[in-house]
């Protein structure tokens, strides 16, 4: 007997127990498939144009969309919601590119943990529509939002920071945070949430394609140095950034709608640890002391926002 589907024989409670451990679970999905998407993004754009690996994996996450709605019959769900989805596909792409230039300004170790505090959007939705932790999930929450920050390595001595690139980079961190409030409104239903990621994809697509011509214009590259042969070759990782970041959205849509939005934005925005894990794993890159407590603290606060 699967315990979501025949959840109203058993006691408010246990009901209650298993819409959170289901949140979490699909939160969890997020992080690990935004963590390795990125991941897989940061390794392209080292061959790569950085707006041409945007549209490029859209492009290719639209396709295998269309032929799931297609199947689906998922576009007999439209309706207004999709408005949200639209509002999603719009300022994903626009924090993306504000984040690549902050980067460009540097000096990445504090603009990339910065853009981690888009968690604060999702969060602030979550406590207004009335998500109210317990004192231990509070702590948790606490700890891992400092933990997350904390991974992406923060320079706490240097040169001092541009105001254009602080700008940018909380203007980024709230667009990450807003597609995610977003997203987890554009449906209530699983084919309903196909179509929407359809139709967010479909605008990221329009308006990252904008942007590249526009960059293309002003003489910058929308193919790499060798050409047309470095994307083809790449094709294979490009579909997978697409799909894990479509993916991601979907799962994150799934935790928020079964359980407090709050717990779910948190959990779901680890995905810094996970990228900041695999370039350790996979790449051999040594984590700084800060990174590796921030990735500890993060985990101790998943633990305790799961264990409340």
């Amino acid at each position: 007997m699967h315990p979501i589907v025949h959840c109203t024989v058993l006691p408010r409670s246990t009901r209650t127990c298993l819409r959170g451990s289901m949140t979490a679970v699909f939160a969890l999905a997020t992080a690990l498939l935004w963590g390795f998407a990125d991941f897989g993004g940061g390794l392209l754009t080292r061959r790569i144009p950085a707006l041409t690996v945007v549209v490029v994996s859209q492009v290719l996450a639209v396709l295998v969309l269309g032929a799931v709605v297609l199947t689906t019959a998922a576009w007999t769900e439209a309706g207004p919601q999709l408005w949200y989805a639209v509002a999603a596909g719009v300022v994903g792409p626009a924090a993306m590119l504000a984040f690549y230039k902050a980067l460009a300004l540097g000096p990445m170790g504090v603009v990339s943990p910065l853009g981690s505090l888009g968690v604060v959007v999702p969060v602030t939705v979550g406590l207004v529509l009335g998500d109210r932790p317990n004192l231990l999930q509070a702590g948790g929450i606490v700890a891992a939002v400092v933990g997350i920050v904390l991974a992406g390595g923060p320079e706490l001595r240097g040169a001092p920071v541009q105001r254009q690139a602080i700008f940018l980079t909380l203007f980024a961190a709230f667009g990450f945070g807003a597609v995610m409030a977003l997203i987890a409104e554009a449906s209530t239903t699983v084919t309903g949430l196909f179509l929407a990621l359809f139709v967010q994809r479909v605008t990221n697509v329009a308006v990252g394609g904008g942007a590249l011509l526009l960059s293309v214009r002003r003489g910058g590259r929308a193919l790499p140095e060798e050409g047309f042969r470095v994307i083809r070759d790449a094709l294979p990782a490009l579909a997978f950034v697409g799909l894990a970041d479509v993916a991601a959205n979907g799962t994150y849509a799934l935790a928020a709608q079964r359980g407090p939005m709050l717990l779910a934005a948190v959990l779901a925005s680890l995905y810094p640890v996970v990228t900041a894990l695999a370039a350790f794993g996979v790449l051999r890159e040594r984590l700084r002391t800060i990174q590796a407590a921030g990735a500890g603290l993060a985990l101790v606060g998943t633990a305790l926002i799961a264990g409340g």
